[in-house]
């Protein structure tokens, strides 16, 4: 069966948005200054939402390749302290390491030799189609977090 077009299909939702913004999009013309900004103190900034894209989406791809993989704490392990301020090397580190990993996902999506279906040997009965959809929801979810607080703190043009 030749599965072009499902693979193409992963990729596009991982990367295209289809029916919602992109991480690029949702960050495009966000003011330096508002990167680290709450729009309460019950809220994440843009960044904390940003940089646990990052880490979530590594652990999720490192876990599916690595079986000595170990995943950070959950959930503290999984958000950056929040009393960090936000420099231009953090940013840059976020939003570079969340690309590089988005291409290691969309790759294995698009390796015609990997059987997305099949279990990966040490995933506890997940599969490499599961951990992909996996990426694709949890970065729309945030993404659109991201969306919300820029709404919030009028750093949005609708």
């Amino acid at each position: 069966m030749d599965d072009t077009a499902f693979r193409k299909a992963l990729v596009a939702l991982l990367r295209k948005g289809q029916a919602h913004v992109t991480l690029e999009g949702a960050l495009k013309g966000l003011p330096k200054e508002a990167r680290g900004e709450r729009p309460s103190p019950k809220l994440h900034s843009v960044y904390e939402e940003l940089e646990h894209m990052r880490i979530a989406q590594e652990d999720i791809l490192r876990y599916t390749l690595d079986s000595k993989w170990r995943s950070p704490e959950f959930p503290k392990g999984y958000w950056p302290d929040p009393a960090v301020k936000v420099t231009e090397s953090l940013w840059a580190n976020a939003v570079d390491g969340w690309r590089l990993d988005l291409a290691e996902v969309c790759a294995l999506a698009e390796d015609a030799a990997r059987d997305l279906t099949a279990t990966i040997p040490h995933g506890e009965g997940r599969t490499y189609l599961r951990q992909i959809l996996l990426v694709a929801d949890h970065n729309a979810y945030h993404t659109a977090q991201i969306v919300t607080i820029r709404k919030l703190l009028g750093h949005w043009a609708d």
